[in-house]
């Protein structure tokens, strides 16, 4: 008995010293296992497959060329739709003509499957490749690999195109999406055949979306979506976004109700996050949200007056309205920046559509983008670091329709600095009107669009 206790007294003592030991002890065991060594590997391998059809779409030949190893049984097949055979010269794809590569569009796998044998693999995979007119491309893919120096690396495919099932054929699908602006990784978050809108990234890892009017959570782990309760909100637009506190979500709502005489009677409302019954904010239509004020005690939006399109402020609690701009033309999606200071918005006094900022009291409004592009909707970074736009790739003078040719920009807010971080795609109105950054600022979500 005393034996007993002295043992007892021993574990008691030291349990989380033996936990600690064991646990490492099992970990390490799972780390060298086979199984786990294949987990990574195809992992590793997906993520390569992903970072080739990306590279490719987006033009960036020295990053699409280190997905491939040059060796003398190189092969690559291609059958088209319509029964022709393609027999493609390696350097083709490792070292493509300018005009071959970078004409944007994604491409999308799913099923995928897998052998791995020491540093060789073979993987197949369905795709859905989507061009820059929202046109679908599907084909069976087999694609073979060899690991030089720890690293995969593709030495061979073969592409097998096929039509459309009749039957399959719908309108739209969405594809929402996230890419990280450090890797340039783009992942698919889900794909749905309806028409869905503008994500807002909630901490709680989830995705506030717009679709038939109404709102939804996307679960960014189990990838559920989940109405939203609106009440009798039900036809809101893709102008919506979370607080500061993360507690109130601001929606813009047709209150077909109100005696305005206008086609379009958008106001903007303020519910819980988790949602509820939405409390009116603007007494007058058209209003349409675009940001909250680091503190949570005004909003930023876009509202027609007397026929011209401007940027206001308000309270929280309604009342009275500041105008922030007086030119001719559209000024468009206002957000502050994470400290307050300024407010960005997209405007058309320059006589083409660009990114400008101004003060939070409208003054002293300096243009920040002057391209070819249309620039829209502006989101800033939570740290502040960045902002996001969306670029029509040809003159839209003051639309933003969907079904256009669109890319996104990062610009750097010290040094100015533009590049893209996606490839020209099938988009426009409902990409990324609001914010939709992750709380981290690394990443952010936008959605694409395809058409049959």
């Amino acid at each position: 008995m005393k034996q007993f206790f002295i043992l007892q007294g021993y574990f008691i003592g030291n349990k989380r010293q033996l936990f600690h030991k064991f646990f490492l002890f099992f970990c390490g065991i799972l780390l060298g296992s086979p199984m786990y060594s294949q987990q990574q590997d195809s992992l590793a391998i997906i993520k390569l497959l992903e970072k080739e059809g990306l590279t490719w779409r987006m033009g960036d030949k020295k990053a699409h060329a280190e997905c491939w190893e040059e060796r003398p049984y190189n092969r690559i097949l291609v059958s088209t739709a319509d029964g022709r055979t393609i027999d493609l010269p390696t350097e083709t794809i490792i070292d493509p003509p300018s005009g071959m590569i970078g004409n944007g569009g994604f491409a999308f796998h799913s099923n995928h499957k897998m052998k791995i044998s020491d540093d060789v693999a073979w993987v197949s995979h369905d795709e859905v490749s989507v061009d820059t007119e929202g046109k679908e491309s599907l084909s069976y893919e087999v694609r073979l690999l060899e690991k030089f120096d720890g690293k995969w690396k593709m030495v061979g495919q073969s592409n097998h195109f096929y039509h459309h099932p009749p039957e399959n054929k719908i309108d739209t699908t969405s594809y929402i999406q996230t890419v990280d602006i450090e890797t340039g990784r783009i992942e698919t978050v889900l794909s749905i055949n309806e028409h869905f809108e503008a994500p807002n990234w909630h901490p709680d890892n989830y995705l506030i979306v717009n679709s038939g009017g109404k709102l939804y959570t996307l679960d960014l782990q189990s990838k559920d979506l989940t109405l939203l309760n609106t009440d009798f909100a039900d036809q809101c637009n893709n102008d919506h976004g979370i607080s500061p506190d993360n507690k109130w979500l601001a929606i813009s709502h047709n209150d077909v109700n109100d005696p305005s005489p206008k086609a379009y009677k958008s106001a903007i409302y303020v519910l819980p996050v988790e949602g509820g019954t939405p409390r009116r904010v603007t007494s007058e239509v058209m209003s349409f949200w675009h940001g909250w004020s680091p503190d949570g005690k005004r909003l930023a939006y876009c509202a027609e007056r007397n026929g011209n399109y401007d940027v206001y402020t308000i309270g929280i609690n309604g009342r009275k309205e500041k105008r922030l701009t007086t030119a001719e033309g559209l000024d468009d999606g206002p957000e502050y920046s994470p400290d307050g200071k300024y407010i960005y918005f997209n405007s058309y006094k320059s006589g083409h559509m660009q990114i400008w900022r101004m003060l939070a009291n409208g003054r002293k409004q300096e243009q920040l983008t002057f391209d070819e592009n249309s620039n829209w909707f502006p989101h800033p970074s939570p740290d502040g670091k960045w902002i996001v736009y969306i670029a029509y790739t040809s003159d839209q003078k003051q639309d933003h329709l969907f079904g256009k040719q669109v890319k996104l920009r990062l610009m750097n807010v010290e040094t100015k600095d533009i590049k893209d971080i996606t490839p020209v795609f099938y988009g426009g109105q409902g990409t990324i009107n609001v914010p939709s950054w992750s709380p981290d600022s690394k990443k952010l979500a936008f959605v694409s669009y395809s058409i049959n």
